[in-house]
């Protein structure tokens, strides 16, 4: 048995009894790498420059504008301004105010980007909503779980940028595109949900509520447009080349400032201290673990885990197709105990070199992960956003796990869609990116 061979070993199950043993990740990777380096007699100094270049990123700047931008906008209540449009858009069809729940996230999600944000904001008003008109507490709160993951695919998405500096190191991939590409998929994701809703409702005999009136319509896109600009800003910076992702998203940050504190004058400036404090304590966590795995990356590249890793799955199947199925199953499973800032930071430079021998698009393969990491946040026994909906609904885990089911079912459907069509994902940023 070689010494790499050993390391290996060392690496995987020091990692693996640490993170049984409940310790948090960040450590557990660092400690992992620390013992490794000493079995291969390696200087620690790699530990510091792997944690220093890791953070040590343009790129990885936009995370804590786009951290704080959401923060500012939930804290500003942006989410009446949205629920009132979402509701004049399809809240007088049969099933409409669940499909309220589903498009109110999807253009939330668009400007928090974060399921939990999402559930904990509008959440209690969508449930609140739904109740009224017939819907179950058990129910409402699984579609506005099922319906958060949104906020993740469409722009300004933080994840999205994780993912690009975690793939940095296999080769450069385009935020700009990333950015964009999280779009389509989200609204097929929003579609599937609302045809669930529509069924669900004709089934359960849930009356249809109100009639659809054009100029409630105009009225409710005009006072939801402004917090909606926020996506429009980013998005038309990004594509149009007047600014880079980071710029953009330093940008939208002194918008959403100047909207919620002149325009909807819905924060105090003195607020602004609490809310910056919260955003620093999210970034703390994720910048010591892209810290922290930066310099477990190097030692599983130096270690050759991914070309090990591929040859497996090379010599198991040469498929594109069932590639990409293995890589979902293992994403998923990995999601039910695992993070998605860890996911993305520790698994992309393993699989994405192994899909793209096999003609999978990096792009596409980040919008994927994506997706299914935020299925992960709502699966026992980690899930976050699980947790989060069960504390403010009070109700328990194991009832709203079950309830799930039918969800999780609505979910892969759309998963399967964005994974076998590639263009779903990519054809947005071919359009608009030259």
């Amino acid at each position: 048995m070689t010494s790499n061979t050993v390391a290996v070993i060392i690496l995987i199950c020091s990692f693996l009894l640490l993170m049984i043993c409940r310790l948090e990740i960040a450590y557990s990777m660092g400690i992992a790498t620390i013992v490794t380096l000493l079995y291969l007699k390696i200087p620690l100094t790699v530990v510091y420059q792997g944690m220093v270049a890791g953070t040590n990123s343009f790129t990885f700047l936009a995370v804590p504008f786009f951290v704080f931008m959401g923060d500012l906008m939930s804290a500003g209540k942006v989410t009446d301004k949205i629920m009132e449009f979402a509701e004049a858009l399809v809240g007088w069809m049969r099933g409409g105010l669940a499909m309220v729940n589903c498009v109110a996230s999807f253009l939330f999600g668009g400007i928090s980007g974060s399921a939990i944000a999402d559930v904990a904001s509008l959440g209690p008003i969508e449930c609140d909503l739904m109740r009224k008109g017939g819907y179950d507490d058990e129910f409402s709160w699984s579609l506005t779980m099922a319906t958060s993951i949104q906020g993740m695919l469409v722009p300004p998405s933080h994840n999205m940028v994780i993912y690009a500096c975690a793939a940095g190191a296999i080769g450069s991939v385009a935020i700009d595109s990333l950015l964009i590409a999280g779009i389509l998929p989200g609204a097929v994701l929003c579609a599937t949900m609302c045809m669930f809703s529509f069924i669900y409702a004709k089934r359960n005999n849930i009356p249809v509520n109100g009639r659809f009136s054009l100029m409630r319509l105009l009225r409710t896109f005009i006072t939801a447009f402004f917090p909606m600009l926020t996506v429009l800003i980013v998005v038309g910076g990004v594509v149009g080349g007047v600014m880079t992702a980071t710029e953009a998203s330093a940008f939208a940050v002194a918008y959403a400032l100047v909207l919620v504190l002149l325009g909807l004058r819905t924060v105090r400036l003195k607020q602004v201290y609490a809310i910056a404090s919260k955003t620093v304590k999210t970034l703390a966590s994720v910048m010591v673990l892209i810290a922290v795995s930066n310099s477990f990356g190097w030692l599983v590249a130096y270690l050759g885990i991914p070309k090990m890793v591929a040859g497996a799955l090379l010599a198991l199947t040469s498929s594109k197709y069932v590639l990409l199925l293995l890589s979902n199953l293992l994403l998923l499973f990995l999601g039910m105990f695992m993070s998605m800032g860890s996911i993305l930071l520790i698994v992309t430079p393993i699989l994405l070199p192994v899909l793209m021998q096999v003609g999978v698009d990096p792009v596409h393969f980040g919008v994927l992960m994506i997706f299914v990491c935020g299925i992960g946040l709502l699966t026992p026994p980690v899930g976050g956003v699980l947790y989060v909906a069960s504390g403010i609904s009070g109700i328990d885990i194991g009832r709203l796990s079950k309830k799930m089911l039918p969800f999780y079912a609505v979910m892969l459907v759309a998963l399967l869609l964005v994974t076998y069509i590639p263009q779903v994902s990519l054809w947005l940023p071919g359009l608009l990116i030259k």
